[in-house]
């Protein structure tokens, strides 16, 4: 089994070593060589040694660089009878090592058993290629499989496979050399051989390797034999050593028929927790689930056995000879240690759609996902060409209980695998935009190193290429939803993730396209089933060259707007948009099928058939009305001017073309963290738009024509103002201060209306009744007024 490091770092070839430095060298720069490899250096000195080697700086005529070599001394008789076996030194870059120091902290420690079980599956996929032209090769060692097996008790992880193994030259290649990848060098080989072919499997030419190991182990033992060698050898080292020992290995009852086998001593503070059971397995189930080769684990496991028991003798019995005591049968669970297969779970998305059924889609969507309910959609692809992939995306039947999934990206809800061992879950943004981050996955990618880090998907050119082809797909499998015969599917879609989807209106203007027909929104025609926006253009009129919309706080306050009266009169679909997130989304989108998207509640309504004579004589007859009312209002309203959306209510206040509407006034407010500042600013100009066919309209205009200095007259235009304020979806400045005006204007017009007594008065139906009794038997017959003769006298609205 060959070890990994990375295809972007290339091993050393010589001893010697060189790194640019300035003239003189100071030991501040020399601080910077440090590695696991080497020993620790306090400042930079002619020479030095540890563990046996000697290390030497030399200065080259070059002032630009020197040099460190590591010669290996001649050690003593006595540690020459303790160490068995020829030592090695490592070979690699300097610079090399200074970036293992670096990106080491950057990993998990658990990966390092995803890189071994790389590794092992490399090793038996390799053994398995070269069986195709040499069938010896596997003998009767047995089937290709991973066993790994942890001791709690002395704090060790065993690996073993029973893969391809290595040679002794080989183990000095692969192991001795840091950063060397025999995988690499393996596909090289099957490139140049086209008999063998190059389409495979193999994993370990990406990723930090072998080396992983020492993440978590103070000590290493790799025990390897190759089918094409009759010795056995054994390749041994420490974390903090800068030199290995390979010996061959003697022992009978340590001897593999193939493969290779490696022992962890786990370190102290890692031991508890890596040489648990059920750690190594869940480890396992969550890297290496879907690598093709069979992964057992040693497992505690339980079972029910029968066992036959002397029975006690009761109180007061004699004890019975043992020929005549009996015996019963009874059930005991026992405890005992057993190999498990941990990775049952097949990767279904490397077998074709065709071949792979329903049930076995949603079968792995709730095992992988831990889901209970069914996803309402699917979708299995490859994608071939500048990268190729291969995926399966759903959609899940249920959405999140709070909008915490919403703000945050980091959802796991895409598992990215490399060549079917498992990289990450924690993204932000980079596999899919936030908007989408409800579809749930996996992408099984064979063009990303293994140690993908967070940088690299950043910057990844391969990585924005998938994203795109995500989204598509992903999108293609939103609309195959929405136009399927049922259509409760794609109401349970939108009823869990519409504001998703709108979130896409306003983050995505480049897919503002496949994102409007997926919309769904109540209409004025359609107040009980939502409506698209397809549904809404087929409808329109003739006429009619824009889509009319409200934002409203909820259905029933939309359904009762003044706005709507004229267009409802006119046969006039509008769109109810009664979620916050619906009039940003709106107004980003702008236009769908070249029609605009119109606020009905904002100046400069055209509905496309007015008329203009009429139109004409309604702003001259009423145009000294504006101009009083806008007097009497003063800066609350920019302009005062006459209505083309009312048809019963007497006035409406609409917001500027420019400004926010009263819904979004209305939530700018209730935004924590609002800037009162900004609100002012942007809120705009309010204009009042008067009703000429409203009987209070004209009753107006007759006082400003006669009594423009009416008290009455005045308060009844702040009032109406007030009014107009609170049915147009405003909120006033004082609530309290509203209150009491129509608590005046209703004492004004109650007052005595039903013959209210006061203190000392008789009450009406006793001066009625002693009327009746004076009448002598006389009949008289109820008078009938007209509405506008009554309470002629105490009228609040007449003036002297």
């Amino acid at each position: 089994m060959a070890p990994v490091l990375g295809r972007t770092v290339v091993a050393a070839s010589s001893l010697g070593c060189s790194l640019p430095s300035p003239s003189p060298f100071t030991p501040k720069r020399a601080s910077l060589i440090t590695s696991a490899f080497l020993p620790p250096q306090n400042g930079l000195r002619r020479a030095f040694s540890r563990a046996g080697l000697t290390w030497k700086q030399q200065q080259r005529q070059r002032s630009d660089s020197f040099t460190v070599r590591c010669d290996a001394a001649v050690a003593e008789k006595e540690e020459a009878t303790d160490v068995p076996g020829e030592k090695f030194e490592y070979q690699a870059e300097v610079g090399f090592l200074q970036i293992h120091l670096k990106i080491a902290p950057l990993y998990h420690k658990e990966v390092f058993l995803r890189e071994l079980v790389s590794n092992a599956s490399d090793a038996l996929d390799k053994l398995r290629f070269l069986s195709v032209t040499e069938p010896s090769l596997l003998g009767d060692a047995g089937e290709l499989e991973i066993r790994i097996k942890p001791d709690p008790d002395n704090g060790t992880i065993t690996i073993t496979d029973t893969g391809i193994g290595m040679t002794k030259e080989e183990l000095i290649d692969c192991l001795g050399t840091i950063a060397q990848s025999g995988t690499s060098k393996f596909l090289k080989a099957l490139k140049e051989n086209k008999d063998l072919g190059a389409d495979n499997g193999l994993i370990g030419q990406f990723g930090v390797g072998f080396y992983s190991a020492f993440l978590v182990a103070e000590k290493v033992v790799v025990t390897t034999k190759s089918p094409r060698s009759d010795k056995q050898y054994v390749w041994e080292a420490d974390a903090d050593s800068s030199s290995y020992v390979i010996r061959e290995e003697t022992d009978p009852e340590k001897i593999l028929r193939r493969g290779t086998q490696i022992t962890l001593y786990l370190r102290a503070d890692d031991k508890y927790e890596f040489s648990e059971p059920t750690r190594i397995q869940g480890l396992v189930k969550n890297y290496s689930q879907f690598v093709s080769f069979p992964i057992y684990t040693w497992q505690e496991k339980s079972r029910t056995v029968e066992v036959e028991e002397e029975e006690e003798p009761k109180e007061g019995e004699e004890p019975k000879a043992e020929g005549e005591k009996k015996k019963t049968k009874k059930t005991k669970t026992e405890k005992y240690w057993d190999w498990e297969l941990a990775n049952e779970t097949k990767p279904i998305w490397m077998r074709q759609p065709k071949e792979v059924e329903k049930e076995e889609y949603n079968e792995f969507y709730k095992k992988t996902f831990n889901e209970f309910l069914e996803p309402l959609a699917h979708t299995h692809f490859t994608t071939e060409g500048e990268v190729e992939f291969r995926s399966i995306l759903y959609v899940p039947g249920m959405g999140p209980l709070n909008n915490e999934e919403v703000i945050n990206p980091k959802t796991k809800n895409i598992r990215l695998y490399v060549k079917r061992v498992f990289i990450s879950d924690d993204f932000d943004g980079e596999l899919f935009p936030r908007y989408l981050s409800f579809v749930k996955g996996v992408v099984d990618s064979d063009d990303l190193p293994l140690n993908v880090s967070r940088e690299i998907l950043q910057e990844s050119r391969i990585v924005r290429i998938m994203r795109k082809r995500l989204v598509r797909k992903a999108f293609d499998m939103i609309q195959d939803l929405s136009e399927r015969e049922n259509k409760e599917d794609y109401k349970k879609l939108w009823e869990n993730f519409g504001r998703f989807l709108k979130l896409g209106c306003i983050e995505d203007s480049g897919n503002h396209k496949r994102l409007t027909p997926l919309l769904r929104f109540y209409t004025s025609k359609s107040e009980e089933e939502l409506k698209s926006l397809d549904d809404y253009v087929e409808n329109m009129g003739e006429n009619q060259k824009a889509i009319y919309y409200l934002a409203s706080d909820s259905l029933k306050s939309a359904k009762s707007a003044p706005f709507l009266e004229k267009l409802v009169q006119k046969d006039i679909e509008v769109l109810y948009l009664i979620e916050p997130i619906d009039e940003v989304a709106i107004q980003n989108l702008q236009t769908y099928k070249e029609k605009k998207f119109v606020d009905i509640s904002k100046e400069d309504l055209e509905l496309g058939d007015e008329d203009e004579v009429k139109e004409r004589e309604s702003k001259q007859e009423y145009n000294l009305l504006c101009d009083w009312i806008k007097q009497q209002l003063g800066d609350k309203v920019a302009k005062v001017q006459v209505s083309k959306r009312l048809s019963s209510s007497p006035c409406v206040l609409v917001s500027g073309k420019f400004g926010w509407s009263a819904n979004m006034e209305r939530l700018m407010k209730a935004q924590a963290l609002g800037d009162s500042s900004s609100l002012e600013f942007m809120r705009g100009r309010r204009i009042l738009e008067v009703n000429p066919d409203h009987p209070i309209i004209k009753d107006l205009n007759a006082a400003c024509k006669n009594a423009p200095d009416s008290d009455d007259a005045k308060r009844a235009v702040d009032l109406l103002y007030d009014t107009a304020l609170i049915s147009s979806g405003f909120t006033p400045d004082s609530p309290a201060e509203l209150g009491g005006k129509i608590y005046e204007m209703m004492a004004l017009a109650l007052g005595g209306r039903w013959g209210r007594a006061e203190e000392g008065d008789v009450p009406v139906e006793a001066e009625s009744s002693s009327d009746a009794n004076s009448g002598s038997g006389e009949s008289s017959e109820s008078e009938v007024f007209e509405p506008s003769e009554v309470i002629a006298e105490s009228d609040p609205w007449t003036t002297d």
